[in-house]
């Protein structure tokens, strides 16, 4: 699972990793699982990044090319459904409610997650969540 930090510094120059191209090269054949926040969060990451001039059109053009190619696989569920899950996690684990949607994701589905979050990171250490650190990332590693 990758979350909007991971996708972002695909898009933003200025955001560039090693870690975040090395969860792109290790999704090669994957599904990329996002939950159902993910796209509107990268949405809004890049209108305000567009406000700013940090980014241009043709930029944006070619991070939506990539996504598309990755060809995301977005969690649904019902809503207050959901949010009985997303609560108290984030309640739990000091999270916003965004980033607790992710982790709620990766600890129902068993996801490895990508992310460049460093509250995210100690909250899903914290709840056991493997975190993803290349292509032979065992699922019992984190």
């Amino acid at each position: 699972m990758v979350d909007a930090s991971i996708a972002l510094a695909w898009c933003f120059p200025d955001e560039t990793s090693a870690y975040a191209e090395t969860v792109l090269v290790g999704l090669g054949g994957e599904t990329m699982l996002v939950p159902c926040i993910w796209e509107l969060e990268v949405a809004n990451a890049i209108l305000v990044g567009l406000r700013r001039k940090r980014l241009e059109m043709p930029g944006v053009e070619q991070f939506l090319s990539l996504i598309e190619q990755l060809a995301p696989m977005q969690d649904a569920r019902p809503v207050v459904e959901h949010m009985r899950d997303v609560l108290p996690l984030a309640a739990e684990h000091g999270l916003t409610a965004y980033d607790a949607a992710y982790l709620e994701l990766a600890l129902r589905r068993h996801a490895l997650l990508a992310t460049l979050d460093d509250k995210l990171l100690a909250a899903a250490r914290a709840a056991g969540v493997v975190i993803y650190r290349g292509p032979d990332t065992p699922r019992g590693v984190s």
